[in-house]
């Protein structure tokens, strides 16, 4: 009776072991900001990964381990930030997404050096794609670089292909995620002959009346603004008041239907925006997250989100993450490793969320997955794309890449 015993007790830790090994999350660093300058984007987003990860996690999670999303506030400052990854890491954390390009930026080394897995979807370094040099950081979408190549091509497209004296000017907050893209506009400008200026903005970008008066006197052909939240409301404001048309507007991708209430629907007819995600709640994941979620009253927030723009945003991001885990699990098994993770992502084809973002194909090269974008304009009542998801001037961008991450290699920064 005692051998049985024993026999069914260790039978018992067996299957207890193999429960616990199959139960064993993943676990993945969510280091925002949470309290200061990116609120008006990080709730949505992270409301959507915790929406996206209960409906995941109740069909057996990744391959039979459960998400576990670890969240925690770094207010866009870069020691928080890592601060936020050593403790992270030290829980066990070994993929982790900052949403924050000062933040990216102050991570990255760290991440490189230890080998972990750095997100920085839409945001952050844009040599950051050349996945020879920064092995262990994941761009993976469009970076500023690719989406403001992009806005060139849309605009070449609406003079005939010739942009010679065409007047662009660029209006920006003065720091990193403002300056990010002053690199590819300017080589740009210069292979293909459109007048360039540059109109800094100093934060906190309440006050434009002085850099909308120097746009003014440019009168420019376009204006392709880096602005974030309220900074397009100033925006909107300052171009009615210097008479300039809103349809020569071309916003960054952080721009979304709160702005464009605060604005005013009729007011911001004409703006246009590069698009990274399909917007509304018609795409079959946030219809599941309605019916298994928000019908229930089991959401993670308020359900009006679900019509913005920065929850697919979320969805999306997520989508490409979790599918590269899943990938990583699926080819190297567990326990799961940062060298797994990289495989997986590295593995990802024409991966597009089932129509949630253009389809990406990320490799051992190429870490961005090809960053396509669209223009869309407000109608007065919807987004409407202008053009089909593009991926314009490779060449230039690769070779500006190329460029800067040989800068990194050396030691740079």
């Amino acid at each position: 009776m005692k051998k049985r015993l024993l026999s069914m007790l260790a039978g018992l830790a067996l299957v207890a072991g193999s429960q616990t090994a199959q139960a064993q999350p993943v676990k993945f660093g969510i280091c925002y900001d949470l309290s200061k300058a990116y609120t008006f984007v990080t709730p949505q987003i992270v409301q959507a990964v915790k929406d996206y990860a209960d409906i995941l996690n109740a069909k057996g999670g990744i391959e039979g381990h459960p998400i576990e999303l670890m969240v925690q506030d770094h207010g866009n400052e870069p020691q928080r930030g890592i601060e936020c990854y050593e403790k992270l890491k030290r829980e066990g954390v070994m993929i982790f997404d900052t949403l924050s390009t000062p933040v990216s930026r102050a991570v990255l080394p760290r991440a490189m050096a230890d080998q972990n897995i750095l997100l920085q979807s839409f945001v952050g370094r844009g040599d950051a794609i050349d996945g020879d040099v920064f092995k262990w950081v994941f761009p993976i979408g469009p970076t500023y670089w690719g989406q403001v190549a992009n806005d060139i091509q849309y605009i070449k497209n609406q003079h005939k292909g010739n942009l010679k004296g065409v007047k662009v000017g660029f209006i920006y907050p003065d720091y990193a995620f403002g300056q990010e893209p002053i690199p590819i506009l300017k080589t740009l400008a210069a292979k293909e002959g459109f007048d360039l200026q540059l109109f800094p903005n100093p934060l906190p970008g309440k006050d434009q009346a002085a850099v909308w008066t120097q746009i003014r006197r440019f009168n420019p052909d376009w204006v392709i603004t880096w602005n974030l939240s309220a900074m397009h409301v100033v925006a909107a404001r300052e171009m009615k008041r210097n008479g300039i048309p809103m349809e020569k507007l071309i916003s960054v991708n952080w721009f979304n239907e709160v702005d464009i209430a605060n604005i005013g629907a009729a007011e911001a007819k004409g703006m246009k925006r590069g698009t990274n995600v399909v917007g509304g709640k018609d795409h079959p994941i946030v219809q599941q997250i309605i019916k298994d979620l928000y019908d229930k009253n089991k959401g993670n927030g308020d359900k009006k989100n679900l019509d913005d723009i920065y929850y697919n945003t979320g969805l999306a991001m997520y989508s490409v993450t979790f599918e590269g885990v899943r990938a990583a699990i699926k080819k190297g098994g567990w326990p799961l490793t940062p060298t797994k993770i990289k495989a997986g992502l590295e593995s990802l084809s024409n991966f597009d969320a089932n129509g949630l973002i253009a389809p990406v194909t990320v490799t051992a090269k190429d870490h961005g997955g090809g960053g396509k974008t669209r223009i869309d304009m407000w109608d007065g009542a919807k987004w409407v794309p202008q053009s089909d998801w593009i991926s314009a001037y490779g060449d230039v961008v690769d070779q500006v890449v190329k460029e800067q991450s040989a800068e990194f290699a050396k030691g740079g920064k």
